[in-house]
């Protein structure tokens, strides 16, 4: 039996669920994480609801767990679907292609055997460069594309990020993010949400810090670093493709407060996309649907509310191809 799957009644294979550990205080359960092995592979994701699909890719250190706030709202009228990408969360870690062009793939392929043919597209930080590639890759297969403090609309990025792709940096994260840490950071955290005291965004940068004081997490996360980001900053853009998303219902969502990818990306990208729609969330950092998910569900609603799904054709891409930006 392939790990991660069991036969469903009529033979066939299906994902299996593999629940979180119970939520502390009688909070509500967070979504089951279901796997299912694709090339050899145990892909992780979440998935609840009924209606449109909404395919929601997470940032780099990140995982699924991240839409989680989001997904609760949504969930009523629409089909989410979170996965976590190779290389990250409970999904498996080889050796191998970390670019965003095989992460496409890879959400392509989830989605075949998912039987989903189409989905509205939300990418947020390393998750936007996969979603724009995706777009650009299975155009016949995005309905809509959102992008959340995306990276690779250009070359400024935080120095820290720039720090951790220098030569020899895999042989010091284990001192930067020792097994000691993750312990007493758990015990930290879980003493300031036992006396009420959250703060969203660095409650996401604690995930993403803790995850890489494991071994296997910290050797995909530098692979997957040095794909979209070099000392000097993102080394993958996609600024001159963007024309190709005008046929493309786009959203734009950036917190002001970002320290990791600046603003600007945003106000550039839209310029470049022509139709697209910005929103900037005042007083928010690089994980707006964490830290404010109901103004962030607002929003994404209202633009899934007021578009129709791209109907995109391979002749309309040639096209494009054809004539260029102009």
């Amino acid at each position: 039996m392939t790990p991660g799957v069991e036969l469903g009644d009529n033979g066939a294979v299906e994902p299996r669920s593999r629940p979180d550990p119970p939520p502390p205080n009688g909070a509500r359960p967070a979504f089951a994480v279901e796997t299912v092995a694709i090339h050899g592979h145990e892909v992780a994701y979440r998935r609840a609801g009924q209606g449109p699909v909404l395919l929601l890719l997470h940032g780099i250190a990140g995982s699924s767990g991240t839409w989680i706030p989001a997904m609760r709202l949504l969930e009523r009228d629409y089909t989410v679907l979170a996965p976590d990408f190779i290389g990250h969360g409970k999904s498996a870690k080889p050796l191998g292609d970390y670019s965003l062009g095989n992460h496409a793939s890879g959400m392509r392929d989830l989605l075949e055997v998912l039987d989903i043919d189409r989905a509205t597209v939300v990418g947020q930080s390393f998750g936007g460069g996969v979603a724009m590639q995706f777009a650009y890759q299975f155009p016949e297969r995005c309905e809509r594309l959102v992008l959340v403090d995306a990276g690779g609309l250009g070359r400024e990025v935080s120095w820290i990020l720039r720090a951790l792709t220098l030569p020899a940096a895999e042989y010091v994260m284990p001192v930067i993010f020792p097994a000691f840490a993750r312990r007493f950071g758990d015990s930290v955290s879980t003493l300031l949400r036992d006396r009420g005291i959250r703060h969203d965004r660095a409650a996401e940068m604690w995930r993403s810090y803790r995850s890489l004081t494991e071994p296997e997490n910290r050797r995909a996360f530098v692979r997957t670093m040095r794909a979209v980001i070099d000392p000097l900053g993102q080394s993958v853009s996609a600024t001159d493709r963007l024309y190709l998303a005008g046929h493309m219902p786009t959203l734009i969502i950036w917190g002001d407060q970002d320290r990791i990818i600046p603003v600007s990306h945003a106000y550039e990208a839209h310029e470049a996309i022509p139709n697209s729609r910005l929103e900037l969330l005042e007083g928010i950092g690089h994980f707006p649907q964490a830290e404010d998910p109901v103004r962030f569900v607002e929003i994404l609603v209202d633009f899934l509310s007021s578009t129709d799904p791209s109907t995109a054709t391979p002749d309309q891409l040639r096209q494009l191809l054809r004539h260029g930006k102009a």
